[in-house]
């Protein structure tokens, strides 16, 4: 099952802000949602855990989430891969840093997602619509921390 998905979302904060944000794997951890127990493992590789399924199908699939932010090409890239009970996630996810000229900042985010296995299967339309909000409420939470860290700075 592959799935794509687009949007972006408006910060109130600078572009330097954001990349001090997007910079620190610690704080980027915090905006994942539904993601369960992440470790920081280094300056742009996380691990976590996030459960699928329901009743009798239920499962945490360990992730691995590698964030790259490139300030000289003005985008930040996200990678999640994951796994278990013979099922796979393959999520690719980036933004382009766009710099409004007042202030604020928007990310143009793009992202695709390719799940297989049993949980593609029973999943179906849920997963595409799943998928959707976790990739969009990601930005949205970048967005609400970055603005609230420039707000108290």
């Amino acid at each position: 099952m592959n799935l794509s998905y687009s949007g972006q979302e408006k910060v109130q904060a600078p572009p330097a802000a954001v990349w001090a944000f997007i910079s620190d794997p610690a704080q980027v951890a915090r905006c994942l949602p539904r993601i369960e127990d992440v470790r920081v493992l280094d300056a742009t590789h996380l691990q976590g855990h996030v459960s699928m399924g329901s009743g009798f199908m239920k499962s945490k699939i360990k992730l691995n989430i590698e964030v790259v932010p490139d300030q000289a090409q003005n985008r930040v890239s996200v990678k999640v891969t994951g796994g278990g009970l013979g099922s796979a996630l393959e999520l690719n996810a980036g933004a382009n840093v766009v710099d409004n000229g007042d202030g604020t900042t928007t990310l143009d985010w793009q992202g695709n997602a390719e799940m297989s296995g049993p949980m593609a299967k029973m999943a179906g339309k849920m997963a595409e619509e799943q998928g959707q909000k976790m990739i969009s409420r990601t930005f949205q939470n970048l967005s609400a921390s970055i603005s609230q860290n420039t707000r108290q700075a």
